[in-house]
């Protein structure tokens, strides 16, 4: 199931268990190693989310804000959420394959918990 994205934008889907509709957040997409390792350092907001991939931890040094990072496996099925403070560094999760990056305390908002998967929706591309 290895999938294969390339840096641009695109939309998160969250899809809702026990009825409740999916959700769909904007999506920055970072696949290359400089778009990897820059994530979202320096910047003071976070318009929607950042996928990394692949990657199975991240670290805050360097940035400004308190972010929530979700961890996917390979099936996009998120393992773990934590929200992080700036200076930070991670704990690498040994079944994730991707992670999300949001600002702190929106992942909850839009349904991201363990056990929910998510889709990534790519124009021209298959999610």
């Amino acid at each position: 199931m290895g999938r294969r994205w390339r840096d641009g934008r695109g939309e998160l889907v969250v899809h809702g268990g026990d009825g409740e509709p999916s959700v769909a957040v904007p999506l920055e997409v970072a696949t290359s190693y400089r778009a990897r390792t820059k994530g979202l350092l320096g910047r003071d907001t976070v318009d929607g989310a950042i996928l990394l991939s692949p990657a199975n931890s991240v670290h805050t040094f360097r940035m400004r804000i308190p972010i929530d990072v979700a961890y996917l496996d390979r099936h996009l099925r998120v393992i773990a959420v934590r929200t992080m403070r700036p200076g930070r560094l991670g704990m690498p999760r040994l079944r994730a394959r991707h992670v999300v990056e949001a600002a702190a305390g929106v992942m909850g908002g839009w349904g991201v918990r363990e056990g929910v998967r998510v889709e990534v929706v790519v124009p021209g591309e298959g999610g």
